[in-house]
């Protein structure tokens, strides 16, 4: 690990101030960042501790049932919580698959959403991938067990986050704070998939700039909703494939219908037509075996990721039949 100056504001505005001079890189639960850095992937000459900050370790629900997050809670706090349990079970459910107990103790929510790609060759530290500024992505035609089956390409990464999936399901906004003031984003806007933009960039976070809170809109009428993930070892491990789900049942029949998948992009994967193959009757399990068809529509795995098709299907069943039953 490289010599660094570790900075400890007191204020938003202090940390803003350090983190855009350059240089410098945010440090809240550190459960990526240490590794990053012990790895040499990541060599800062500062590293801003945001843990001192107040007012972003706190979880509210309004009058309304609207849900504040701030950045810093811990992922136990988020499973935890009564509230979040009751009128949002996808987003504790999310939280209780991260990791181990102690990763969830230390890690954030901000952190978790803002972690780099698990991919092995960007955590190799002497092979520069695309993702390190490289020329190439060597899971195209290396090794590609845990990479990207939909939205791939120039680099075939996915996005490590439980959390994202089950936010991109509640139509969650993120609330950001850099040098040029405060901006919101909804989730659906703030992962960007490689082709997009900056490659070496999973978000559309500014120099300088980090997230806050995560604003979550009050679900109105009768929701059932959950969070399914496969991985290797059920001790802890990053999603092979999960699903977040969240259903709008009345009278019997689903009238709105939201899927997201994690482990299976770059992004968090949503798919407007595979949503709507489930309107209608609550228990209808061709309409499930169609969305998990839609959802994986236009799949292009490598050559060691194709089970993750079957996968995702089955999964999308496995979580309907659950949330119907």
């Amino acid at each position: 690990m490289k010599s660094f100056e570790l900075v400890r504001p007191r204020t938003l505005d202090q940390a803003v101030t350090e983190l855009a001079a350059g240089g410098a890189m945010p440090l809240a639960g550190g459960q990526d960042l240490l590794g990053e850095l012990k790895e040499h992937l990541a060599d800062p000459e500062r590293v801003v501790d945001l843990k001192r900050l107040e007012g972003l370790d706190g979880i509210d629900v309004d009058g309304e049932g609207n849900l504040t997050v701030g950045a810093l809670v811990t992922l136990t706090a988020l499973e935890e919580d009564p509230r979040v349990r009751e009128r949002f079970p996808v987003l504790a459910e999310a939280a209780a698959s991260v990791g181990s107990v102690q990763i969830r103790n230390a890690g954030t929510v901000g952190g978790n959403l803002c972690q780099r790609p698990r991919c092995w060759y960007y955590r190799t530290e002497d092979t520069p991938c695309l993702k390190r500024g490289g020329t190439e992505c060597f899971s195209y035609a290396g090794k590609s067990k845990y990479n990207a089956i939909l939205g791939g390409g120039p680099s075939y990464i996915v996005h490590p986050s439980d959390v994202a999936p089950a936010l991109r399901v509640l139509d969650a906004e993120l609330e950001l704070r850099g040098p040029g003031g405060e901006r919101r984003v909804p989730v659906a806007d703030f992962f960007t998939l490689p082709s997009e933009g900056d490659v070496l960039k999973e978000n559309v976070l500014e120099p300088g700039e980090i997230v806050t809170r995560v604003r979550v809109p009050a679900l109105r009428g009768t929701w059932r909703s959950g969070y399914e993930k496969f991985r290797e070892r059920d001790s802890y491990d990053w999603a092979l494939a999960s699903v977040a789900a969240a259903l709008r049942v009345d009278a019997g029949r689903v009238v709105e219908a939201r899927l997201c998948m994690g482990g299976v992009a770059p992004i968090p994967w949503r798919v407007a037509k595979a949503e709507q193959a489930l309107l209608g009757p609550l228990r209808d399990e061709s309409a499930w075996t169609a969305a998990g068809r839609e959802m994986v529509r236009g799949a292009e795995p490598l050559e060691h990721n194709g089970y993750k098709v079957p996968l995702a299907r089955a999964m999308i069943v496995k979580t309907l039949r659950r949330l119907t039953t």
